[in-house]
């Protein structure tokens, strides 16, 4: 670790230096931009009204899941996850579900 010239304290890193040092981090990153790249596959299938109530939620073993404003949100998402799963699937994403979760306040 380098100190800081005249200082006991360590040389503060650039974030992004930090970010890339980080196993986890850069795994979380990773994660995160799979997350919007998803999103943005199923967004032109979204009606506007519903658009703005859905947000691109966590990638884990298990899927993907999208988070809802309420719980009719909810219920419209799970309607439609045919349709996102087959423009997920002509994207390369295969085989992998999709969970809807109610986001909480």
């Amino acid at each position: 670790m380098a100190l800081h010239p005249n200082s006991s304290l360590p040389v503060a890193l650039p974030i992004g230096d930090a970010l890339a040092q980080s196993e986890p981090l850069v795994r979380l990153q990773a994660l995160l931009r799979e997350s919007n790249a998803r999103f943005d596959v199923i967004r032109p299938l979204l009606p506007a009204a519903l658009a703005v109530q859905v947000r691109p939620g966590p990638v884990d073993e298990q899927g993907w899941a999208l988070l809802a404003g309420n719980t009719a949100v909810a219920a419209k998402l799970r309607q439609l996850l045919p349709r996102f799963e087959a423009a997920l699937q002509q994207q390369g994403w295969k085989g992998s579900a999709i969970r809807i979760r109610v986001q909480s306040s």
